[in-house]
């Protein structure tokens, strides 16, 4: 069966790959395991091998017609259907505990399936995720790094991210122009820890990382803090205006929230 480029299909096809996938899963005996755009079922049946339950999301009609042909429904379950809108709280209930995930992310939707996942954290243990190595060194960078930014700190405010392996073109049918990272994601959010609300603090950081070469103090002002007020927050926690958004670790910027929040009543 042809690729379809506009679905960013890029098939894995490594053997030891996927060993390695589905081991940075740790143990499956008994957990239903969502997979995210299984293809060709590369992934999909040594999933099956290892989890209670596998649920394939595939948006490519013929591919999950195929899939479906493929493997015991009572293993798998395929589902075809765009990820953005799969209800992964029901799947949670039905399997009765939390979801693991795994997936070879089409590059041109990584973003939105990395926020959907953020949304859906409650309903998810772990997820082993395969990305573009830019988007992966985004993901998991350090602050103060030049990858260090808004995704970094989304994902990062849900749990742990930390790079596993690289593969190379050579790895994929067909192979993309760029080298892809797996890193694994732990569930953990830390809005209750850093004592900040979670929608409004979310808009809080998309505003100090609006513009990547603003000082946090302008950053601040675009988005309509007023100066005296941004300085005494900026003060009161012992930040420098001058530094930008990048160079701060979240705690720092939830502390800086917290301070504005205070004078902004």
């Amino acid at each position: 069966m042809p690729h379809k480029p506009r679905l960013g299909q890029n098939f894995l096809v490594s053997a030891q790959a996927v060993a390695r996938i589905v081991a940075a899963l740790g143990d499956l005996a008994g957990r239903t395991v969502v997979e995210i755009g299984p293809g060709r079922g590369t992934m999909t049946g040594a999933l099956a091998e290892r989890a209670a339950r596998v649920v394939a999301i595939e948006l490519d009609r013929e591919l999950a017609a195929e899939l479906g042909g493929r493997f015991d429904p009572e293993c798998v379950t395929v589902v075809e259907q765009d990820v953005l809108t799969f209800d992964f709280a029901a799947a949670a209930a039905e399997a009765g505990a939390p979801l693991r995930v795994a997936g070879n992310l089409p590059y041109y939707v990584t973003s939105p399936i990395l926020l959907k996942l953020a949304a859906s954290h409650a309903s998810l243990d772990l997820a082993v995720l395969m990305v573009q190595r830019e988007v992966a060194d985004r993901v998991t960078a350090a602050p103060g790094s030049r990858d260090y930014g808004l995704l970094s700190v989304t994902v990062q405010m849900f749990g742990q991210a930390e790079p596993l392996f690289t593969l190379p073109p050579s790895a994929f049918s067909p192979p993309p122009k760029v080298h892809s990272t797996v890193f694994r994601w732990r569930f953990a959010p830390r809005f209750a820890e850093l004592g900040v609300d979670k929608g409004v603090f979310w808009r809080f950081l998309r505003q100090v990382f609006a513009q990547k070469r603003k000082t946090l103090a302008n950053n601040l002002r675009a988005a309509g803090y007023a100066p005296a007020v941004a300085a005494a927050a900026l003060a009161s926690v012992g930040i420098d205006a001058r530094v930008r958004a990048e160079a701060l670790p979240v705690e720092a910027l939830a502390e800086l929230w917290r301070a504005l929040e205070a004078r902004s009543r």
